[in-house]
């Protein structure tokens, strides 16, 4: 597998997937996988993935959406999975040989810069990798070049900030005990991240701008286990040091990041049951055709 450079647009989105951010998601894979895969599965659903279909699936992480629709495409179908990050990369290819697929292939490459297959899928798809496009407008007209004449799309993508709760909440029980200095400016609902595409009337003229039409977008909301976790404590520690709380949890003294933790644990106490820590959620599951 080729080497890729933090440079261009995106370069900010590449250092991370390749250090920290691609070693959380490795470590973590198995409950993000857990907890993020209804939201796939419906996108896949929505998509009418059919036997003999190639597939680019884009920001594919470790691979178990790749892995997943190479196995409903069947022997005379391919799925080539593509993303920035060289570790997730590895690992998707190390969980598809294990799996015995021979038709599942994996790339690293930006999509928004990159050369990909001209004229060669059925379909592209995404589980929330998406939304990180320094320029969503011309990484989608890149996406839209290389399907065929009656390519779709279909992608799940998170809604706004503040309709996702789950996330929300942990940054909020944080942020009082940060030193004024290390307050967090207001972000920008519209600067790469996990949130970019969550106002519909944005989401939907970056699509029409990059060239699809037949745009739907349905509102997807369902409970989940946080981070796919049972254990409380587990899912404090899968917060505290992945989630957007993160951040802000290293710049505390040990003292103050143990009561940081315990706001953490009141936030998440009136959904906290015997199968985890259990919340709604809200996202996008979009579908859309080359033309």
């Amino acid at each position: 597998m080729k080497h890729i450079e933090a440079t261009g647009p995106n370069a900010d989105q590449i250092e991370f997937w390749n250090d920290a951010g691609g070693k959380n998601f490795v470590r973590h894979q198995a409950g993000l996988d857990a907890m993020l895969g209804v939201f796939g599965n419906r996108a896949m659903e929505k998509a009418g993935i059919k036997s003999g279909d190639v597939i680019l699936d884009i920001g594919c992480g470790c691979g178990d959406t790749s892995i997943e629709m190479a196995r409903r495409v069947g022997p005379t179908g391919e799925v080539v999975g593509v993303d920035i990050s060289q570790m997730m990369l590895a690992r998707a290819e190390h969980v598809a040989q294990r799996a015995e697929l021979t038709n599942a292939f994996f790339e690293l490459a930006d999509v928004e810069t990159d050369p990909l297959h001209r004229d060669s899928f059925d379909l592209a798809y995404s589980r929330f990798g998406i939304m990180f496009f320094a320029d969503p407008v011309a990484a989608l007209r890149n996406v839209h070049k290389v399907l065929h004449e009656n390519g779709k799309l279909a992608f799940a993508c998170w809604q706004t900030l503040a309709e996702s709760p789950w996330i929300a909440l942990q940054a909020q029980a944080v942020v009082p005990f940060l030193a004024e200095e290390d307050c967090p400016p207001p972000a920008d609902p519209d600067a790469p991240g996990p949130f970019s595409f969550g106002d519909p009337v944005r989401l939907r003229q970056t699509l029409t701008d990059a060239g699809f039409t037949n745009i739907e977008m349905e509102d997807f909301g369902p409970e989940v286990a946080l981070f796919g976790l049972k254990n409380i404590e587990d899912v404090l520690d899968f917060a505290l040091e992945v989630g957007p709380a993160a951040t802000f949890f290293e710049l505390m003294d040990e003292p103050t990041q143990a009561k940081a933790r315990e706001a953490v644990r009141e936030a998440y106490q009136p959904y906290i049951t015997d199968d985890g820590v259990i919340m709604k959620t809200s996202a996008w599951i979009v579908t859309a055709d080359k033309a």
